[in-house]
Formats: structure tokens, sequence, C-alpha cells
């Protein structure tokens, strides 16, 4: 497979050329609301026509949506400041009017991510003496716990979810 796959670890905003498909895996909650568009954008411009985009974001539920907009959830203001979870809905609607990207394929992985959040806090939790070591404290531990559970209990209520969307670019 190595042959087949150019992996780029490089600023979206950096990359050029066309290419074949194009993976981009939980990056664009790091992208932010008002730069959604170019970062739609860019995706079109990376991919020849007729190629594909595979985008796996954690999204938000189209009713929690706008309220959602509005304010700074506790993951925006201690975990991943400037984030931005976008709705399917929205997603879908700037990939519409930003680019020539047409979905082929939509498949919600939700449930399972509350599985893999479970998991991280078991081992976060076994690691405790290593994070001690490490020179983490008390609050640093106690706030990674109360988000991995915040964000499992997100994804087990769906009010939060993780989606794998595939585009293929139009002629």
């Amino acid at each position: 497979m190595q042959d087949r796959i150019t992996l780029l670890k490089k600023d979206y905003r950096l990359l050029e050329g066309e290419y074949d498909k194009v993976v981009s895996i939980e990056m664009i909650e790091a992208v932010g609301r008002s730069f959604l568009p170019s970062y739609v954008d860019k995706c079109n411009s990376l991919v020849k026509p007729g190629g594909r985009v595979a985008i796996q974001a954690i999204t938000i539920s189209d009713q929690r949506f706008d309220s959602y907009s509005k304010g700074v959830d506790f993951i925006q203001k201690y975990i991943f400041p400037g984030g931005f979870l976008p709705s399917v809905t929205y997603l879908l609607g700037q990939t519409t009017k930003h680019s020539r990207l047409v979905l082929e394929d939509l498949h919600d992985i939700g449930l399972d991510y509350a599985k893999t959040l479970r998991e991280w806090l078991h081992r976060f939790n076994l690691a405790e003496h290593e994070l001690t070591e490490l020179g983490f404290d008390d609050r640093f531990k106690r706030m990674w716990r109360y988000y991995l559970c915040y964000c499992e209990g997100g994804f087990l209520a769906r009010s939060i979810s993780t989606v794998h969307l595939t585009f293929r670019k139009s002629y």
C-alpha cells in the first residue's frame, strides 16, 4: 500500500496539486465555522474531476446546531479553543455552495465512537501513575476524565456523532 498512498502532514491551506483521492480525518472540527468555506474549496481544488474526497467529522445534531453555534461549550473553552462542530445539514450546504463535490455516501459511526471514548477513559485511568510522573496534576486529569465522559454521553444521547462522508467531484 505504501507505494500507492502519499501521506501529507501539512497545513491544509498550503497543499497544492491534484489527487485521485483526498482523506480528511477529524480535521474539520479544528477549521472553525468561518474557515469552513475555504476548507471545502481547498478539498475541491485538491481532487481531480471524478476523484473522491472522504471526510470523517464529528458533528452536532441539526436540532442543536443553532443554539450550539451561538455559544461556547466546555470543549470550546477548555479543550479545543476555536473548534466548531458542524451539523451534517450545515456541512452539506457548505459543500454544495463552495465546491463541485457531490455526496455519494454517508455512514454514521457515533455509537461506535462512544465505545471508543469509554476505552480511552479506561486506558487513561490505567495510565494515571505515568501521567503524574509526566507532571500532569489532578486538575488536568479530572478535566480529561470529564471531557471523555462528556463526549461519550453526547454520542450515546445522539446529540453529537461521527460521520464518514464520501464525495465525488463532478466533471
